[in-house]
């Protein structure tokens, strides 16, 4: 097995745990916000991730630190549940159990995903004319955006949706076109 399958086996239980917790409490959208701002912390350290897993390093400084670094930003219950990850000795799938968590949440409020990669920053407008056309698309009631900047693709976008793929880049016509263009006629 590789490192994904066994995160996934082990990230999918406690994700689902939380998602049945937080339905019997009502708190199915308020820990989504609050996993969300888990994993902003994660994505921009990764010494914090890293001290985190580190199994070197015992429980109790890794609660002090998940204290100090969530204090006001998350519920007594989403507090309770990252002490028992690191009661459990799980605390190093933190990022794929809140993944998973807000994968069912998406699915439990039919939402998608959409990934966007554009080649320059977005306004707010052209945002939403995007989660309106995604929302026409796959027939969801919302759409949550995660937006990527990448130069090189020269111009427009491309969105995945699931296994779609719309690919509206100037990259990616200037790549078919050269297929077109190389084709025999």
């Amino acid at each position: 097995m590789n490192d994904s399958t066994i995160t996934s086996e082990v990230s999918a239980p406690y994700a689902q745990a939380l998602m049945s917790l937080a339905k019997d409490n009502n708190l199915t959208d308020q820990v989504g916000e609050e996993s969300s701002r888990i994993l902003e912390l994660l994505g921009s350290s990764d010494e914090l991730a890293l001290f985190l897993s580190n199994p070197l390093v015992g429980s109790e400084a890794k609660k002090g630190v998940l204290s100090q670094i969530t204090a006001d930003q998350v519920s007594p219950f989403v507090a309770n549940f990252l002490m028992l990850l690191v009661d459990r000795g799980r605390i190093g799938f933190l990022e794929g159990i809140l993944r998973q968590y807000q994968a069912l949440l998406r699915e439990l409020n039919q939402t998608v995903l959409a990934e966007v990669t554009s080649a320059v920053e977005l306004s707010d407008e052209q945002k939403e004319a995007i989660k309106q056309r995604v929302i026409q698309i796959s027939q969801a009631r919302q759409v949550d955006l995660s937006v990527q900047v990448d130069p090189s693709l020269l111009g427009g976008l491309i969105i995945k949706v699931g296994s779609q793929v719309i690919d509206a880049s100037l990259r990616g016509q200037l790549r078919r076109i050269g297929m077109q263009l190389g084709a025999p006629a």
